[in-house]
């Protein structure tokens, strides 16, 4: 009889070493220590055959922005079998059991960077970012002049510095993660080698920062934060500043960057990498707190959502738009209550998930058949959803 419950601190040896296993890396005796410290055994759930670790997975507690709104979420992490244990649907029943404690704790979405996409799409996760890798040799960085006043400030790692500026800047992406000092501390600067550089501008406002590291002539930025038009020209003149010391500069961007326009020479590498999945975990929870575009009443649109793993979804929600305000008015409907059947828009967990992250768009998931209905209330839904860019910074 397989158990499935989280881990006692006595065991958090035993997931250290299933996760060496299957990701491939060695802690030392130091590095085990620190990081036994660090995790707390609540948040890894495991499936226990004859009380020994089969399977786990970690389930952190996170915030991330949508549309501007701060949502619960909950991060799924360091999914793990012993071979010998794999294909007996452990990491199923872990996925489950997760949804349901999510669901308890209010986390109404969930995040994880899949192994493989087809497997977690099966459990209702979608994929919902796409970003940009840039590899820009040295000769075709961006050719700008910072502003008159402004000063580039290099600084230590100081959280309290950089977190102002941004969480600016992650409420301009769906799905940002939230970053506190731990997170800061303990999982954002200490794998990360390099400096940081805060950009002033004439007014003495910072307004973004550089993280980078330069190691055999190549520039790694690690996380470039630009509130306006001004700190980005300024920290990419800093950065070409550094050009007799690298052949190279390589960073990562949101899929809306527009840097190649903007330099006298776009013919340089940019990659499109697919990134992580999310997932709806509480549907009416999630509905109620979303923030929808602005707009006018409107006839209400009427979604049929199915969810094979989290029953509790499934069903037909009413969105309400009763006046100018950005929250709708949200009720599951009972049996007798349901609109005509022309009225309805259906859709799996996963497709809603793709449409309310701003991954993809109504018209576009109808077309290829993911969203079923008619093309009025269609419309109408992609009009009330919010456009913006997803984007994730970190990872877990």
């Amino acid at each position: 009889m397989n158990e499935i419950r989280t881990l006692q601190p006595q065991e958090i040896s035993e997931s250290f070493a299933l996760s060496q296993f299957a990701f491939q890396y060695e802690l030392s005796a130091e590095e085990q220590a620190e990081r036994s410290r660090l995790t707390d055994p609540k948040q890894i759930w495991g499936c226990f055959v004859q009380e020994k670790l089969a399977a786990k997975l970690h389930l952190l507690p996170f915030h991330t922005w949508l549309n501007g709104q701060r949502f619960a979420m909950g991060g799924i992490a360091g999914v793990a079998t012993w071979p010998e244990y794999r294909r007996n649907g452990m990491v199923a029943k872990l996925l489950l059991q997760a949804l349901k404690v999510m669901k308890e704790q209010g986390q109404t979405l969930s995040f994880l960077a899949p192994f493989k996409f087809e497997f977690y799409r099966k459990y209702g996760w979608e994929t919902y970012i796409d970003y940009l890798k840039y590899e820009i040799p040295v000769d075709k960085l961006p050719k700008f002049q910072a502003s008159e006043g402004s000063s580039i400030i290099r600084v230590t790692r100081n959280w309290e510095l950089l977190n102002p500026i941004y969480v600016q800047h992650a409420l301009r992406f769906n799905g940002m993660l939230e970053r506190d000092a731990d997170w800061w501390n303990n999982k954002y600067f200490k794998h990360k080698s390099g400096m940081v550089a805060l950009y002033e501008n004439a007014h003495g406002e910072r307004t973004g920062y550089v993280f980078y590291h330069i190691k055999e002539y190549t520039a790694t930025i690690h996380e470039m934060v630009f509130l306006d038009e001004d700190a980005r020209r300024g920290l990419w003149k800093f950065i070409a500043d550094h050009d007799s010391m690298i052949t190279k500069v390589e960073v990562k961007a949101p899929l809306d960057d527009q840097l190649p326009f903007l330099v006298h020479d776009p013919k340089f590498k940019q990659e499109k990498i697919t990134y992580f999945s999310a997932r709806i975990v509480d549907v009416e929870a999630f509905l109620a707190q979303y923030v929808f575009a602005t707009r006018k009443a409107a006839e209400p649109v009427y979604l049929r959502i199915s969810d094979p793993h989290a029953d509790w979804n499934n069903g037909v929600y009413c969105l309400n738009f009763t006046g100018s305000g950005e929250k709708a008015q949200v009720t599951k409907l009972a049996e007798g209550e349901l609109p005509a059947e022309e009225l309805l828009v259906n859709c799996s967990i996963q497709t809603l998930t793709a449409l309310f992250m701003g991954y993809q768009k109504a018209g576009f998931l109808a077309r290829i058949e993911r969203l079923q209905g008619s093309q009025e209330p269609i419309s109408r839904l992609e009009a009330a959803i919010p456009k913006r860019t997803t984007y994730l910074a970190d990872f877990f």
